[in-house]
């Protein structure tokens, strides 16, 4: 069974010549939307997704415009608002080296160098710099660890297992 990955949620429509507005899921937002490239939007009540080629992809204040082929009026993808688009496991690339997808990280343990436990990765923020990885503990308190290397020593995506080693203070 394909595994599906989302990568955007059409909100609204842009123009009338047929550009749908889309808050990215994605950060890979220049390849994933890049001219040719094959979406497939899921729409809520509906079990089969309509796959989308990729005619034209610009920013917008903080929103992805997407125009894509054979939808070149307003009328035609009105009804795609609320859809959410998605690509098959297939289409993921090879990343490079201490790169990882965020649902490869999301779920990880998270563990000290001295084995002690922290808790486990459930969200990822992407602030500047660096990524923040968020960490519920134990009592449900959520801890923020930078992935930096002077922080993070070791990812183990097959393991889902974080080693870091905290800077003092790091955590409360």
């Amino acid at each position: 069974m394909e595994k599906w990955f989302n990568v955007g949620k059409i909100v609204n429509t842009h123009g009338i010549h047929g550009e749908v507005r889309v808050i990215s899921k994605t950060d890979f937002a220049e390849e994933r939307y890049k001219t040719g490239n094959h979406l497939f939007l899921f729409m809520p009540k509906s079990a089969t997704p309509i796959e989308l080629v990729v005619k034209k992809h610009r920013k917008h204040k903080n929103f992805d415009l997407l125009l894509f082929e054979g939808y070149e009026n307003i009328n035609e993808v009105e009804k795609f608002r609320d859809g959410i688009l998605k690509i098959p496991e297939s289409q993921l690339s090879e990343l490079a080296e201490d790169e990882y997808y965020f649902h490869e990280i999301i779920g990880c343990m998270v563990v000290t160098t001295d084995g002690e436990e922290i808790g486990k990765i459930i969200e990822i923020l992407t602030p500047g710099a660096n990524d923040v990885w968020v960490v519920k503990d134990k009592n449900g308190k959520e801890q923020l660890i930078p992935y930096i290397h002077d922080v993070v020593k070791k990812v183990d995506v097959q393991e889902k297992v974080v080693v870091i080693e905290p800077m003092e203070g790091l955590l409360s």
